[in-house]
């Protein structure tokens, strides 16, 4: 069985046993201390900063993980209503769980099972009220966030990082809400080839933009996140096209319309998957332990497939219904 990698290797810092002569020089006591990354012994300035490696086959992995969240969405979407629903559940409970995995809030219990309870009030509200309308989802959020704050409030640690552990329920309730948005936008007309549409770019935008990186992830977009530039922009365009051909060819749509939803779709998709970088990013950079090595991978694509819903269904609203 292949060694776990640890998280030093995964995010590309310096093990100190590991530390390159040029970064490590004596202290005052003799014992070595690591320098300035881009300082010399003799102090003067390095051209070259360290820049943590792009893993390309966990890149690979990610881009696989992305492409089936949408092919699962997108094939569930063509069912009856109350089966998405129950495809659209396991979506949020897989989401809950890394979220909270991911996060690693004061109160996991409490933000997990209030999570979930969201996601089957949503799920049961998006299905069976007429006529379909997102404002039972918004009673079942607010219900769902005071009950977190009450058990949050109610826990024996008392108002400990109360702030820190609301902020993750609030995420994670906003995320499984989004999720179920995507059931009340597939019983409009015409709803199910706009969620085709949309989540195809979201999707084809996270899988474009994960490859890129495990060939070439440049320019990079901040030195501390192995993402890239290039796959970012590209992932976006590939994904905007891909709406549009999908709108040439499905009945009741245009292909001009529905690239712009696309367009719309895919860039919240992208910029979310590289915001999730960014805070794992800054946890290590604070010093605090990385979180589960599966967990922190796959939090990215779930995360932007659940806050690219909502953006589907504005944008089919405005452009496609």
């Amino acid at each position: 069985m292949p060694a776990t990698p640890s998280p030093a290797e995964d995010f590309g810092t310096w093990p100190e046993s590991a530390e390159p002569a040029a970064r490590r020089r004596p202290d005052g006591d003799g014992h070595h201390s690591v320098g300035d990354p881009q300082s010399g012994e003799d102090g003067s300035r390095s051209p070259q900063p360290l820049l943590p490696p792009v893993r390309r086959f966990v890149s690979l992995g990610v881009a696989g993980f992305a492409a089936l969240v949408a092919i699962a969405l997108i094939v569930g979407a063509q069912t009856r209503h109350e089966s998405y629903a129950v495809v659209m559940f396991g979506v949020q409970a897989l989401f809950v769980a890394v979220w909270v995995m991911a996060s690693r809030p004061p109160a996991p219990k409490v933000v997990g099972t209030v999570g979930l309870a969201v996601a089957l009030g949503t799920d049961v509200a998006a299905v069976f009220t007429r006529p379909a309308s997102l404002a039972p989802l918004a009673y079942v959020t607010a219900a769902g966030f005071i009950i977190g704050v009450v058990g949050q409030l109610t826990r024996p640690a008392g108002r400990q990082r109360v702030t820190e552990s609301l902020g993750s329920s609030l995420v994670v309730t906003l995320g499984v809400v989004s999720f179920a948005s995507l059931i009340v936008l597939g019983r409009s007309p015409k709803g199910t080839q706009a969620i085709v549409a949309c989540l195809a770019a979201a999707g084809i935008a996270l899988l474009i933009a994960r490859l890129s990186d495990s060939i070439a992830a440049v320019p990079r977009i901040a030195p501390q996140v192995p993402r890239g530039g290039a796959g970012v922009v590209l992932g976006t365009m590939v994904g905007t096209a891909a709406a549009g051909a999908i709108g040439n060819y499905l009945d009741g749509l245009s292909p001009l319309p529905s690239a712009l939803a696309g367009l719309a779709t895919a860039i919240v998709a992208v910029m979310v998957d590289l915001s999730v970088g960014y805070a794992e990013a800054s946890r290590i950079i604070d010093g605090d332990e990385p979180a589960l090595w599966l967990a922190r991978h796959i939090q990215g694509p779930i995360g932007a497939m659940a806050f690219a819903a909502p953006a589907a269904y504005v944008a089919s609203t405005l452009l496609l219904l």
